[in-house]
């Protein structure tokens, strides 16, 4: 029985989109735990410029209560309360829970302390902008931008069979990104990682000195907090896509491309038969 034609490898990551690649990745772990160290001191978030008693703007809440069982943690939505003990609100083992938004598991530093949480947090928000700004400049330079992650119209028309292609995990190993590639890596880079950089500019007393006006542009200080923590959570999502995606289609040949930049193709139709 004859092997199956195995096609071609093919250099389809630059040194450039590789090394950001895993910059970001690093940057984003710490800036997720760290995040969360910080949401920490005061795991409430609101709509508009200011919070407190004389404000009914409140959209989300993390706490915990004591009851006739010990403390319980929820979880609040829009007035809506879910009890989460044992994982938000009230967390370790039960008979000596402490009241805490997130358990000290995803937390840098595990303990708890504002000030260390911040400057990891600050250390690589300005690491993940420099890396972004490099990137932004080689990609352009280089076509990758242009040639790689905006989409075309021919991708907008085969977008849904794309997306029926991902969802009977049926993958296609191009020369380059599908739709739903484009428009999914798109969203991040042009719209999660910008929106990110401005709501975290616009909570820095500094830099509503200097340009008040972007806090105003976001709906206030407390609404560019809430876009802050709800556009950190959709990143969190498509991290947990993209790892299911990347072991779904071929770990090795994606990793690989990520690593060194080579990359192995389906093999064209006529090398099929």
């Amino acid at each position: 029985m004859p092997t199956p034609h195995r096609g071609p490898l093919i250099r389809r990551q630059s040194a450039w989109t590789r090394i950001s690649h895993w910059t970001w990745a690093v940057a984003l772990f710490f800036l997720l735990l760290s995040g969360l160290q910080i949401f920490n001191a005061h795991p409430t978030l609101y709509i508009g410029e200011q919070s407190g008693f004389d404000f009914d703007n409140t959209v989300a809440e993390i706490g915990a209560e004591r009851g006739e069982d010990g403390l319980n943690g929820y979880t609040e939505v829009f007035g809506t309360r879910f009890d989460t003990t044992g994982l938000l609100g009230a967390t370790g083992p039960e008979g000596s829970r402490t009241a805490r938004a997130f358990p000290p598991e995803v937390t840098i530093p595990s303990g708890r302390s504002l000030a260390s949480g911040r400057i990891v947090h600050f250390f690589f928000a300005w690491l993940l902008v420099g890396t972004l700004a490099v990137w932004a400049i080689a990609s352009l330079v280089n076509g990758h931008l242009r040639r790689d992650l905006l989409p075309t119209m021919a991708d907008v028309q085969s977008l849904p069979r794309d997306v029926v292609d991902h969802l009977r995990f049926r993958f296609h190993h191009g020369r380059s990104y599908g739709a739903l590639q484009k428009l999914a890596y798109a969203g991040v880079l042009f719209v999660a990682f910008p929106l990110m950089v401005a709501t975290g500019l616009a909570m820095s007393p500094g830099i509503n000195a200097a340009v008040p006006w972007l806090t105003d542009v976001l709906g206030g200080r407390q609404t560019a907090r809430t876009i802050h923590f709800v556009t950190m959570l959709a990143l969190v999502a498509f991290f947990v896509v993209h790892i299911t995606m990347v072991l779904a289609a071929g770990p090795f040949n994606q990793i690989r491309s990520m690593v060194t930049g080579r990359y192995r193709i389906d093999p064209e139709p006529e090398e099929r038969t």
